[in-house]
């Protein structure tokens, strides 16, 4: 164990996502673009679900709840950013920084689980059609997304608590752009084993219990799929759940490279790379990928922009 430090620092600092402070400017315009759409995407298809009376049904209340967890997602983290490619000291303070890996691990929890619940979703609207209504009922889809809420702030207190429940007592300089576990627990004089096994056992089970969830649902779509005779009907099975299959691979591939790995593999400087996936790029993405391969979204989309247009 390293000499403790008793004292913890008023602020961290962050080195950022690059080195070379020339290229700030031209990333603060790339990434003040990117949260741009991110908000904009969001909260556009929030506004289109609710105002849209054909889009009231449970798919599209998983959506919305989606693109709420991937706005607020996005607006604990690059803000910050945004503010810190326009200024030398990079800082944030003690408490701030735990505000904001708390927010951070209660959204990627809830999305974990929100994700599972939107393949409960498919596997139930695929293989149990004439059941739908009743399976997935409006109190149903509350009680879980609720659910999904509950297990963030479960998994939030506790992994935020481990963390800085730690001495900070070598240095103050977060390898980093956002307060994450990883970079935070490299500066620690503490003995960090159980911090860390408590990072695998709770990151872990959310995630696998999740994806679990996913796969073995995905394994009954597959099969019923298959019992569709039709090829049209076959296309239009694989339609509905090819945007929520990318949403998933793109989300839980960052996520597991991210937490379920020993600390001796961590490479900081690469993890800085692919944490600008999950954080910034991801939540961009969602509604694109939502909004595009929808039909009934373009078509609603569609119907509030022409409406917009007649009354200009």
């Amino acid at each position: 164990m390293k000499k403790r430090n008793q004292t913890s620092p008023m602020e961290f600092i962050f080195l950022g996502i690059i080195e070379d402070t020339t290229w700030e400017g031209l990333l603060f315009g790339v990434f003040f673009v990117i949260y741009t759409i991110t908000v904009v995407g969001n909260l556009g298809l929030i506004t289109l679900f609710w105002i849209n009376p054909h889009l009231h049904t449970p798919m599209y209340f998983f959506l919305s709840n989606l693109s709420f967890i991937d706005f607020c997602y996005s607006s604990v983290t690059v803000p910050k950013i945004l503010a810190d490619f326009l200024s030398e000291h990079k800082a944030i303070g003690f408490s701030a920084c735990v505000a904001q890996m708390s927010l951070f691990l209660i959204f990627a929890a809830a999305e974990c689980y929100l994700l599972a619940s939107m393949a409960y979703d498919h596997y139930v609207a695929i293989c149990s059609p004439l059941l739908y209504s009743v399976t997935v009922s409006l109190k149903i889809c509350t009680l879980l997304v609720t659910a999904c809420y509950v297990a963030g702030v479960v998994n939030s207190v506790t992994l935020t608590t481990s963390t800085f429940l730690l001495d900070f007592c070598d240095s103050n300089m977060i390898n980093s752009f956002f307060c994450d576990i990883p970079p935070l627990l490299a500066l620690s004089c503490s003995d960090t084993h159980v911090c860390e096994l408590l990072v695998f056992v709770v990151g872990g089970f959310i995630q696998m219990s999740s994806l679990c969830i996913i796969v073995v649902s995905y394994m009954f779509i597959i099969i019923a799929i298959l019992r569709i005779r039709s090829t049209e009907g076959k296309r239009k099975a694989f339609s509905t759940c090819a945007s929520h299959l990318t949403a998933v691979s793109l989300f839980y591939g960052t996520i597991i490279f991210m937490y379920l790995r020993p600390t001796s593999s961590y490479s900081l400087n690469q993890d800085r790379v692919v944490s600008v996936l999950y954080t910034v790029i991801i939540p961009m993405l969602n509604p694109i990928i939502y909004s595009l391969r929808n039909k009934e979204v373009k078509d609603a989309l569609y119907k509030v922009l022409s409406l917009g247009l007649t009354q200009h």
